[in-house]
């Protein structure tokens, strides 16, 4: 079984109904429906320890998607499969983009708030109240953004109009709960209530889920979001240094939910052997092993294209995505040289786990 529980990493089990339970980490005694098959529990409050520094992180994002936002959010170390703090980020990362997009609002203010009202939504609501803390999350953001109150008219109705269509996503494709699953249900009817309703334009995700490893109840291909792997290819002039080691860190960070391949517009009888003794020193990967240099129409079509930087125009791909990262070669330089244009695709790998993992 894949971990749940904080404490032991034992599954959950959630009961029929309340009793008094000690939290493990800060033993506060409260009601509980949920602890794990070995007694353990721990509280909301707990369980989302780190959640306020996601104001922060808000503030200074750019982008419009808030897919791209929550997946940031999501890949932070106190977020964790399943949990409350879900019901604070859908909020939080709507927000951001829609501040991003034109909307008006005091962004920190917003963020705060958010923070407060989805912390009031207990883990386990979409079992037992039957209202899935992410789509109420929704509910929030446009009460926010609209300044609705309970004597509010229009602002009122727009709010639970909200909320009833993000539940409606989450309801019709049913259970079992999966706060990754709902909560981008509920960003994808958000984006399009707020172009109807409020005119503001976030950017359209279109999201391909990378937590079924981590999901004990995972549905697999009834999910919307399970598409099967991203074909991501890292393109150079000669598939010798820059482009290989992409190929290699891809493998290594990318491998449950992308395919990596590297091709050049030409090739060389070997690869760069500075790139190839670097990697075995650095990283412990052997590179000579399964790799090779090759030209483009020699590996399969991929989904992204990543161009290193060397001003490569790759062929026949209409329709599809390109990226340039812009990376000086290091061929024929020192090994400080190398090796900071190894960390430089080794953060541009997690940016991609981040934002193209899931948002195409």
């Amino acid at each position: 079984m894949k971990e749940e529980c904080l404490i032991c990493k034992a599954p959950l089990e959630y009961l029929e109904e309340d009793i008094e339970m000690e939290c493990e980490l800060c033993h506060k005694k409260e009601k509980s429906k949920t602890r794990c098959m070995n007694n353990h529990y721990v509280c909301n409050d707990c369980h989302m320890q780190g959640l306020d520094s996601m104001v922060g992180l808000c503030m200074s994002e750019t982008s419009k998607n808030p897919a791209v936002i929550l997946n940031k959010m999501m890949s932070m170390p106190f977020c964790h499969m399943h949990g409350p703090e879900h019901h604070s980020m859908v909020g939080m990362a709507l927000l951001t983009a829609y501040k991003n997009s034109g909307g008006e609002i005091d962004l920190k203010k917003s963020l705060v708030e958010m923070n407060s009202r989805g912390r009031s939504v207990p883990g386990g609501a979409c079992g037992f109240w039957g209202a899935c803390g992410a789509g109420i999350s929704t509910g929030m953001f446009i009460s926010i953004v609209t300044g609705s109150t309970p004597l509010g008219k229009e602002n009122f109705g727009l709010s639970h109009k909200m909320t009833a269509s993000a539940l409606e996503a989450i309801g019709e494709i049913g259970g079992p709960r999966c706060c990754k699953r709902d909560s981008y249900l509920s960003i994808l009817k958000a984006v399009d209530f707020v172009k109807k309703n409020l005119g503001v334009s976030m950017e359209q995700p279109t999201i391909r889920c990378s937590y079924t490893s981590q999901n004990n109840q995972c549905i697999g291909k009834q999910c919307p979001f399970c598409k099967g792997k991203t074909k991501i290819a890292f393109i150079c002039v000669h598939n010798s240094c820059r482009s290989q080691i992409a190929e290699a860190l891809g493998k290594r960070d990318l491998s449950d939910f992308c395919d990596c391949y590297s091709a050049g517009t030409e090739v060389k009888p070997k690869m760069n052997q500075d790139a190839v003794r670097l990697m075995k020193q650095e990283y412990g990967i052997d590179m000579e092993k399964d790799q090779y240099s090759k030209l483009i129409q020699d590996i399969p079509e991929a989904d992204i294209y990543v161009s290193m930087g060397c001003n490569v125009v790759c062929p026949h791909i209409p329709g599809k995505e390109v990226l340039n990262w812009g990376l000086d070669d290091p061929t024929g330089q020192d090994d400080g040289t190398f090796m900071s244009v190894m960390k430089e695709i080794e953060e541009k790998i997690k940016e991609l786990r981040v934002g193209l993992g899931l948002v195409e």
